[in-house]
């Protein structure tokens, strides 16, 4: 065949399959394949929960698999590292909770910057910290508790779901305002928190309803001050920490979408769109309202400016709490 002529015949074709690639991976045909969401805590906690309701809602909306890849560990920031350094093209995202907020004023050698390193794309609900003590605690209340820690300074514990995270912090505050000595024992999840919770292997613990509405309810676990200015009203015999003792005591967990900075706004937009969608379902309010969730579903400038404030409250808080790796 002459070459000339073959070129004439290859290059068009080159040309349309070149076009037909550019317009499958165009961002207003988004998404033509699976998606992953990563998680950077157990499956069966409370972060991961949302997020698997989530992405079944996303995966209605916009037709293609959404699926949940859970990375534990470090305080969620090996999640959190791997979608910050992946490619922006809306196929590797991030389901984050409150401590990617507060994770940079904890580990100094982050590879990543909450404000610089994603695309908010939607708060999905936010929920506060519970304090619960072992039923083989013999405390009922707030003062109760903290008297016991004078009693016996460095003997009491409480846990976390990781280093520097809200559970930690709100561990911390517990410390600095009641005036105690208290032992941080880090997990990487909720599952595992509530497990030695229970077993009474550790003292207490800072708690989302939302892993823990169950033990509350079958008395597993004793809930004895909510951190939030009102009551929950699925718990309305808890009192808040203020009316305990503590004033001023307010730890909320929130969770979100975000993707990698960089990713086509048209993108972002779609996933906004399909993500409020998604905290308005009706699959959500049955599961989360119940457990004294605030279901959220907020636009990606909403959430961004809600993260800018969040930090901008962490840099205060940390200034007079001190947190340390263990």
């Amino acid at each position: 065949m002459n070459r000339n002529f073959a070129l004439k015949l290859i290059t068009p074709l080159a040309l349309a399959l070149g076009c037909g690639a550019a317009k499958a991976e165009s961002p207003a045909d988004y998404p033509t394949r699976p998606v992953r969401i990563v998680v950077g805590y157990q499956a069966g906690g409370p972060t991961d929960v949302v997020a698997r309701l989530v992405a079944k809602q996303l995966q209605s909306t916009l037709g293609q698999p959404f699926v949940v890849d859970n990375r534990p560990g470090a305080g969620s920031n090996i999640a959190s590292d791997q979608v910050a350094s992946a490619k922006p093209d809306g196929y590797t995202l991030l389901f984050a909770a409150a401590p990617i907020a507060s994770n940079g004023f904890v580990y100094k050698n982050l590879k990543w910057n909450v404000k610089t390193s994603f695309e908010p794309i939607s708060q999905i609900m936010s929920a506060p910290a519970i304090l619960a003590v072992s039923p083989t605690l013999p405390v009922q209340n707030l003062a109760e508790l903290i008297a016991l820690a004078k009693k016996q300074p460095g003997k009491l514990s409480f846990a976390s779901t990781g280093n520097g995270g809200t559970q930690h912090l709100a561990g911390e505050m517990l410390k600095q305002q009641a005036g105690i000595n208290l032992i941080h024992v880090p997990y990487k999840g909720a599952s595992s928190v509530i497990t030695d919770l229970v077993a009474g292997n550790v003292s207490m613990a800072f708690m989302t309803s939302i892993s823990a509405m169950q033990y509350f309810k079958s008395g597993q676990v004793r809930p004895i001050a909510v951190a939030s200015p009102k009551r929950l009203a699925v718990l309305p015999n808890v009192p808040t920490m203020a009316e305990a003792g503590l004033a001023g005591f307010d730890v909320d967990s929130w969770s979100g979408l975000f993707a990698p900075a960089g990713t086509p706004k048209p993108i972002i937009e779609k996933l906004q769109q399909a993500a409020i969608k998604a905290a308005g379902a009706q699959e959500l309010r049955d599961n989360l309202l119940p457990q004294g969730a605030v279901l959220v579903g907020n636009t990606a400038t909403e959430f961004k400016a809600y993260i800018d404030k969040d930090v901008d409250h962490m840099s205060k808080v940390f200034k007079t709490v001190k947190v340390t790796l263990d």
